[in-house]
């Protein structure tokens, strides 16, 4: 059996049996199931290999599925990870059909962009999970790609923009490395107390990205674009503070509330065709700054 087979069949269970909080009984979840693996191409399974499946999701997923005999309910085991389910699962819903279909791949057309780093995603999980200490080699970009040896407590992975980062205490401080730039992963013998009160959704609530400085000050912000790039920034907003003040023919203008990060100014650039700064007063030079460069960069 293909271990994507059996990963969607963990997560089908899951998303069962978490969806209202209601026990399920026995076989509406194997018919549930057996239907939803069926539609994607794979192979039904008995209700004895699903009674297998339930050790592997409380291992690799922190959920533990307990029955009356009648029916099946699920809670979070104490080794259940904080961050978000689906976020982690990297849309395997898609991934499946691919899978299952060969003729599918004519006509969707996935990117297929596997993020580097992404083979440490396992160790790391497991490590987070049993709270053990981690040593790794480190590339430091902004140091000339400078290596130094990390020993660190993990804590959460986080994505941002196509890229997986670890969340882990360095001493005291929480700090923020990039997958892609760790290199020599030894998950160590040694266990460390996990700091639960950590609120990681908080942390990252006034900010883009992965970087978040708490020294930097929360700042309005307001922006205009034109109506063409309003329309694709109404379907996915630039952040959750995100509210339109104007939505005209003329003009599309919202305001938000943040810290102005680096990941924020180059998410800007990245649709500036009509980007007009209102304020602050800092961002609008900040981005006028980086345009003059690049018009010297760029002039004939």
């Amino acid at each position: 059996m293909k271990p994507i087979e059996s990963l969607i069949r963990y997560m089908l269970t899951i998303d069962r049996l978490d969806r209202n909080g209601r026990p399920v009984p026995t076989q509406e979840l194997l018919n549930y199931v057996n239907s939803e693996m069926e539609k994607r191409g794979f192979h039904t399974v008995t209700l004895r290999t699903l009674q297998r499946d339930f050790v592997d999701i409380d291992l690799q997923f922190g959920y533990k599925v307990r029955s009356n005999g009648r029916e099946y309910t699920i809670e979070r085991s104490s080794g259940y990870l904080p961050h978000r389910f689906d976020e982690l699962m990297l849309d395997f819903d898609l991934l499946s059909a691919l899978n299952s279909d060969a003729h599918l791949q004519r006509y969707v057309l996935a990117e297929h962009h596997r993020p580097v780093g992404s083979q440490l995603m396992f160790p790391l999980i497991q490590a987070i999970r049993e709270s053990r200490v981690i040593e790794f080699d480190y590339v430091l970009y902004r140091s000339d790609c400078e290596v130094v040896r990390k020993q660190v407590a993990p804590h959460f992975l986080k994505e941002s923009n196509q890229r997986w980062y670890l969340l882990a205490k360095d001493g005291d401080t929480l700090k923020s490395f990039g997958l892609d730039r760790i290199k020599d992963l030894q998950v160590l013998p040694r266990q460390f107390v996990r700091d639960e009160s950590i609120d990681v959704d908080a942390l990252f609530r006034d900010c883009y990205g992965i970087w978040n400085d708490p020294k930097m000050p929360i700042e309005d912000i307001e922006l205009s674009y034109d109506a063409l790039d309003g329309r694709f920034l109404k379907s996915v907003p630039l952040h959750h503070t995100q509210h339109i003040v104007a939505d005209n023919v003329d003009e599309f203008r919202i305001t938000l509330r943040l810290r102005i990060t680096n990941d924020f100014v180059m998410e800007l650039l990245s649709r500036s065709r009509s980007l007009t700064v209102i304020r602050p007063q800092s961002l609008r030079e900040r981005i006028r700054k980086v345009y003059e460069e690049a018009l010297k960069r760029n002039s004939i």
